[in-house]
């Protein structure tokens, strides 16, 4: 067994698109162009508005804040619910309190066929 880690310390800050208070954590990047990170949100982070390179899920594992997609309207978002943007579409999200997410970047990525949809 080997044991890693992929906490706040390790990470890079998130400097681009005016982002703040935003560390990420690289976990894996698979043969097929995929990409795993966790993002750690500080108080008052934020990742800025930006568009996605490729289809991208954003899962929260811990904490609560907003996401939102090319509309201007912030949605609330709390852990153990995703945010998907597919590829080309502006994003951004953010936390008051703090917030912690699991990112998977890469093609082909299709969260309808597994996950149910949160009402809002």
């Amino acid at each position: 067994m080997k044991l890693f880690r992929f906490d706040q310390q390790v990470g890079r800050k998130i400097e681009r698109f005016d982002s703040a208070h935003a560390t990420i954590s690289r976990i894996m990047q698979t043969p097929g162009p995929v990409h795993i990170g966790c993002i750690h949100l500080d108080a008052s982070g934020v990742v800025g508005y930006h568009p996605a390179v490729v289809s991208q899920l954003f899962l929260v594992v811990s904490g609560e804040g907003w996401v939102r997609g090319e509309e201007e309207e912030r949605i609330p978002i709390a852990a153990g619910q995703a945010a998907f943007w597919i590829a080309g579409e502006g994003h951004e999200s953010g936390t008051e309190k703090g917030m912690v997410a699991l990112v998977i970047e890469g093609e082909g990525l299709d969260p309808d066929s597994f996950m149910p949809l949160l009402q809002v």
